[in-house]
């Protein structure tokens, strides 16, 4: 059984049952089941799943696991975290992040004015705020409000200019919010993200600004008000290496800085940064610890510096988003065509007088066996290559090309299934000459733009026939006009799919781990919008859908690029003089952009 790294990446959050993939929570519903059920309702393009039951999980991980190693430490600093909105705003998901997370006081990180009304507006009971990124007049008056409300808020300072307008502000109010400075380290993280750290990082104060930060507080009696430093070296921190040196160094800064007279600097923000495995296979693991972990090397870290300093234990406070909502949304995408049925064995056209080679061919595919298969398709590849350069000179016609690929890819079907297990490797070798090229109704652009844009992997599997062998290996394509719309086939990632007759099936493919940036990154390349998206509640009896929120149709497309449909509307029907043709039209523009109509169904 192919597994497709499930053991790797999945954290038990699912398993493979009877063909299917299904959630290993409560009554485990396979995905192919859920999906059936929405697409009954007419909705045929990707589908974003939400699962809530995860985020609860990831929450509760988290805060079990650093009160574990808290308490086996005798750690006398608290714990406590943010969800950074940044990684995704989307109401639903927040609606079950706070929902998840009452017990623990877990709290929101803000980077913009509009994040932090959501914050606002949102949080929980004596569950903290922080508010990260360069800040405006208004942004830190509106962290004023927040305090002023008996909001717990802390304003992070990324440059001295921030300092000052506190300071300003503070002269018209009463009550101020808490204040952090952001340290800028010296030490660097690792992996894609890893230029958020270091001293040439675009955030944080340097040590002489940390130095003229405590002399402005101090002359401004606003020193008791300084309660937090925040440091980040990088999100998805692939190694624990780069985070014990960075914790080492902002430990001496925190001591320093109570030395200096912070006497109520109590926490260090760590950020955020816990990696989150997306490999599938042993070899391209990316993330070298674990939860556990993590949270030990911070607590002993952050208690022996405090100790050999002579300070108290900081109380911890990490950003970490990405661990939180990567896991908790999967989207599924049916494909719409596999290439290689352009290859089928009813539309050879062989003359009465075929090239040698053509006729060649034809032999191998009419005579190949499980002796001679490895060779018939060497044999194959070698013959394609010949006839194609004989195209390009004139030799042959375009019938002829056309018969010579066909009988190759027959003949790549055949040997496939006829090689058995022990030449296998010899198989791989030619896979970027034997791939098969699946269509899927989706657009990469839009729902992994990490991928295009940092070439990180997703997880991706087919969600059925689990329980047959995958015989293809494949490329990915989306349905954008753009070359670069493709998940290639990858020798350190390789993708296997099944040989599927869409006229008789559909086959879906679920890309795994998209819960975190990839929704408020993603583009309207094409005008492909966000796909439809629901939630699904899985209970002990099965499950049900909530907040079910369809892809934009084609004209709220094109009003929120400014366009006006009315009038659009207006000129085309000047132009169609069949009122069925126009009315056709109007239908078309009420619909989304995906494509809806599939190979096994009527157009």
């Amino acid at each position: 059984m192919q597994r497709y790294g499930l053991d790797i990446w999945s954290d038990n959050n699912f398993k493979i049952e009877d063909s299917y993939i299904k959630l290993n929570y409560k009554s485990s519903p396979s995905l192919y089941d859920i999906v059936s059920v929405i697409r009954e309702d007419g909705l045929k393009g990707p589908l974003l799943l939400r699962f809530p039951h995860i985020v609860k999980k990831q929450i509760d991980n988290l805060f079990k696991e650093f009160k574990r190693a808290s308490k086996e430490l005798n750690y006398t600093g608290d714990f406590s975290a943010v969800y950074p909105l940044k990684v995704n705003q989307n109401p639903n998901l927040l609606s079950a992040i706070l929902d998840s997370s009452k017990e623990y006081r877990y709290g929101l990180e803000a980077g913009s004015k509009a994040e932090l009304l959501i914050a606002m507006s949102n949080i929980n009971k004596d569950a903290p705020i922080t508010v990260n990124g360069f800040k405006d007049k208004e942004l830190i008056s509106l962290g004023f409000l927040s305090a002023k409300i008996g909001q717990n808020i802390t304003l992070t300072i990324e440059g001295i200019n921030e300092l000052e307008t506190i300071i300003e502000v503070a002269k018209e109010e009463k009550i101020l919010p808490n204040i952090g400075l952001r340290v800028r380290l010296h030490s660097l993280g690792v992996g894609l993200w890893a230029k958020s750290g270091g001293i040439n990082s675009k955030f944080g104060l340097s040590a002489t600004e940390l130095i003229t930060a405590i002399e402005i507080l101090k002359k401004h009696n606003l020193l008791n008000k300084f309660t937090m430093i925040h440091f980040h070296i990088g999100s998805q921190i692939t190694s624990i290496a780069p985070l014990k040196k960075a914790l080492r160094e902002v430990g001496n800064i925190y001591a320093d800085l109570i030395n200096m007279g912070a006497k109520n600097l109590n926490t260090i923000n760590l950020g955020g940064g816990l990696a989150v495995e997306y490999a599938q296979n042993q070899t391209s693991k990316v993330a070298n610890y674990s939860l556990r972990e993590y949270s030990n090397d911070i607590v002993f870290m952050l208690q022996t510096i405090s100790k050999n300093k002579d300070v108290k234990e900081p109380d911890i406070m990490i950003e970490s988003g990405r661990y939180i909502t990567a896991s908790h949304a999967v989207l599924v995408a049916p494909v719409y065509e596999l290439f290689s049925h352009d290859y089928q064995e009813n539309l050879l056209k062989l003359k009465e007088k075929n090239p040698p080679l053509v006729k060649e061919l034809k032999e191998l595919y009419d005579y190949i066996e499980p002796h001679n298969a490895l060779e018939f398709l060497h044999d194959s590849l070698d013959h394609l290559n010949s006839l194609l350069t004989l195209f390009d000179l004139g030799y042959i016609d375009l019938q002829d090309r056309s018969n010579a690929e066909i009988l190759t890819h027959l003949i790549i079907q055949k040997a496939i299934l006829l090689i058995d297990d022990e030449k296998s490797n010899e198989i791989k070798k030619l896979e970027n000459q034997i791939q098969e090229k699946y269509l899927v109704n989706f657009s990469l652009f839009q729902s992994l733009p990490d991928f295009w844009g940092l070439k990180q992997h997703f997880p991706v599997m087919p969600i059925s026939k689990l329980d047959k062998k995958p015989t293809r290996s494949a490329d990915i394509w989306d349905i954008t006009c753009d070359s670069d719309g493709v998940i290639s086939f990858d020798e350190q990632n390789p993708l296997y799919l099944h040989n599927i007759d869409l006229k008789k099936e559909d086959y879906f493919l679920g890309f795994f781990l998209v819960g975190a940036y990839q929704e408020v990154l993603g583009m309207k390349h094409n005008l492909f919008e966000k796909p439809t998206e629901v939630t699904v509640n899985i209970d002990e009896n099965g499950y049900n859908l909530k907040h079910l929120s369809e892809s934009n149709s084609i004209y709220d497309t094109l009003n929120s690029l400014g366009y006006d449909t009315s009038f659009l509307e207006k000129k085309l029907k000047e132009q169609i003089k069949d009122m069925k043709d126009f009315e056709k039209l109007k239908d078309l523009l009420k619909d989304n952009s995906y494509l809806r109509t599939f190979i096994n169904q009527d157009t």
